[in-house]
């Protein structure tokens, strides 16, 4: 009898850590190629009517806080972050999904997911989760995506040279319809000059002969 009432005094405490604590699921592995990616936390307890706080953290110690949400579910909370991130989330049923965008490379570690019961008493926490490796790719821009501006310095060359061009053929014509215009005046002061020394010329003989 004694016997038994031991067991059952052992093992009731035991029931009662079960209870108060929170089973929470993540998917093993997120593979990020476009720096955002969504982390859904599903938890096995009732929130409802109660006042809860949800948080991701991330390393293995779980040392940095990523993000975090306070409240209930008669609104909906914000989500936000303490240490630079650039997070969002949402609340559904028996779900929390962080939302993290513009991730970096260096970023690439294992997220914890950690839900609590602040009131009414007791505190509930939930038992720390395996973890989700979220794996941020290196993103690796096209050609078009690296130089997106380069047609623009291409055409504005075009435009400069087309300028240049006809500026160059202005000037050439221009100076082509001086020399012309000057060479034409030099052969005509030649002209002149010749006619006159033959009409000098020929006066001259008409007086001798006289």
């Amino acid at each position: 009898m004694i016997l038994r009432l031991l067991l059952a005094l052992n093992f009731f405490p035991s029931i009662q850590v079960t209870e108060n604590k929170i089973l929470v699921k993540q998917l093993p592995r997120l593979v990020v190629y476009n720096n955002e990616v969504n982390l859904s936390c599903k938890y096995t307890y009732n929130l409802f009517s109660k006042e809860f706080r949800a948080s991701l953290y991330k390393g293995v110690d779980s040392a940095v806080e990523v993000c975090v949400v306070n409240g209930n579910y008669s609104h909906q909370p914000q989500f936000y972050s303490s240490t630079g991130f650039d997070c969002d989330g949402k609340l559904g049923n028996e779900t929390v999904t962080f939302y993290l965008r513009n991730l970096f490379v260096n970023q690439t570690d294992i997220y914890f997911c950690k839900i609590e019961v602040m009131y009414p008493p007791p505190y509930i926490g939930n038992e720390k989760s395996n973890g989700t490796i979220i794996h941020v790719k290196e993103k690796h821009l096209c050609p078009d995506e690296l130089f997106p501006d380069s047609s623009k310095p291409f055409w504005a060359l075009v435009v400069v040279g087309a300028v240049l061009v006809f500026y160059s053929l202005l000037v050439t014509v221009a100076l082509c319809a001086y020399w012309v215009r000057e060479a034409t005046l030099l052969l005509c002061d030649f002209r002149t000059a010749c006619v006159s020394e033959h009409v000098q010329e020929f006066c001259l003989c008409r007086s001798f002969s006289v």
